[in-house]
């Protein structure tokens, strides 16, 4: 087992390599432990982030960093539009068609393998784009919210979900507590070692990006990126967090 410094470190200096690493094993269980381990919510902010873009009637979405298709689908499922999910795992990729083709959406869908630092689309492609928990995986925030806006037309929105630190100190407490002891213990009982080393990084890990990107600087982030009229949303109590924007012209 790799020291908890070593793993860190990874994390700090190469955190597209860490984040293939981690979730390598993960993707045949990855939806149903995910909520079971985030109580439900995870759900709950997925659907709040897909809201904010059904509204706008899209003809074409990219769905960054998608994992297993667990957004992508919904995606699919809520508007007409035809839905591009890009992630950088060869292993959640495969899961995601296999999803994709159980719920019969094979002609709604398409999957790249891609990062979302470096897409591979020409410039204002997308109608819309949405992105999940992927702003800790990358060595820029700012490039890469740079790079997704780069790909969205004029007008387009882009929405996100990502974990968050509570802001009220009796729930702060509450959240670091979940994080750091129940949770790696959940993970391991409900999904053996690989959801053990997702439980015990997970915490520190939000707990770190937020020390150096926080809420406001992010919003900040995007609008410096050309996104316009930028909302938060927090949700359960601030452990997670909903945003929306419009591509400028």
């Amino acid at each position: 087992m790799k020291r908890w410094t070593t793993i860190l470190r990874e994390y700090r200096h190469h955190p597209n390599e860490f984040a293939r690493e981690l979730f390598a094993p993960l993707p045949s269980r990855y939806d149903f432990l995910s909520a079971l381990l985030s109580l439900g919510q995870d759900r709950r902010w997925r659907s709040a982030m897909v809201n904010r873009v059904v509204g706008s009637r899209p003809s074409l979405i990219l769905d960054v960093a998608c994992g297993p298709c667990g957004v992508t689908r919904k995606l699919a499922k809520r508007t007409r539009a035809h839905v591009i999910g890009l992630d950088q795992s060869e292993e959640m990729l495969r899961q995601g068609r296999a999803n994709v083709a159980r719920v019969g959406m094979v002609d709604r869908i398409s999957l790249v393998l891609g990062r979302g630092e470096q897409l591979p689309f020409a410039d204002g492609t997308f109608d819309a784009l949405t992105f999940t928990y992927l702003l800790r995986y990358v060595e820029d925030p700012a490039a890469t919210l740079r790079e997704l806006a780069r790909v969205v037309k004029p007008g387009g929105v882009l929405a996100s979900l990502e974990f968050a630190v509570p802001e009220r100190p009796i729930w702060r407490i509450a959240w670091w507590f979940y994080t750091r002891a129940i949770l790696p213990v959940a993970g391991y009982i409900t999904g053996a070692k690989p959801w053990w080393d997702v439980g015990r990084f997970l915490g520190p890990s939000i707990s770190r990006h937020y020390s150096t990107y926080s809420v406001p600087w992010t919003v900040e982030a995007w609008g410096r990126a050309g996104i316009d009229h930028v909302e938060c949303r927090s949700m359960s109590l601030g452990g997670g967090l909903v945003m929306s924007g419009y591509r400028t012209g």
